[in-house]
């Protein structure tokens, strides 16, 4: 069975790329916890952050937006002591930023999920890389997005971290066309 050459080697990587990655996401909690995590992840590989996803969901309390943009001080310090994530302030800092302008994106949306959707017009992007090293690391619509959640204040969403999310919540579908998930997603 081919698959996407970077899951190789790792079952953790393996499973989340047959069982996740690339499947379109229509749920804003799911949304708010990849752009967490993505934050997270920024400078560290993917790996790191799975293998602490676990611990990201509960101490962020099941990735609700809602909970997340009410943490205060002492919540967050509590995260900044917590070694089972990355204890980073400003990528801390920036997921209850984030949180709050999640919601206000909700709110004058209806879901965070038409507004991500809306720049595709609700369809995937369905690429044809055959080689890991022909898939970018950001695009136009990547910038686009990551130009527009600047504006409205989001803090760790470059086009780089854009453009992940882009891909593991199918809304770009990067699967090589050779790997089994291609067709699948």
């Amino acid at each position: 069975m081919n698959r996407c050459s970077w899951c190789r080697g790792n079952e953790l990587y393996t499973l989340y790329h047959d069982k996740e990655w690339g499947v379109p996401v229509h749920e804003d909690n799911k949304h708010f916890e990849f752009l967490i995590l993505e934050g997270a992840q920024a400078g560290l590989s993917w790996l790191t952050i799975l293998k602490r996803r676990d611990i990201y969901r509960k101490v962020y309390d099941g990735f609700n937006p809602s909970i997340v943009a009410q943490y205060d001080e002492l919540k967050i310090q509590s995260l900044l002591a917590d070694p089972g994530i990355i204890r980073n302030k400003l990528k801390v800092r920036a997921s209850v930023n984030n949180a709050k302008l999640f919601l206000n994106i909700q709110k004058n949306f209806g879901s965070f999920d038409k507004y991500i959707w809306g720049f595709t017009d609700g369809k995937t992007i369905k690429n044809s890389w055959r080689n890991l090293s022909e898939v970018p690391a950001k695009t136009e619509l990547s910038d686009k997005i990551s130009t527009d959640l600047k504006k409205r204040g989001f803090k760790f969403t470059g086009s780089t971290i854009i453009y992940a999310h882009l891909q593991a919540a199918g809304i770009v579908n990067d699967h090589l066309t050779d790997c089994f998930r291609y067709n699948e997603v």
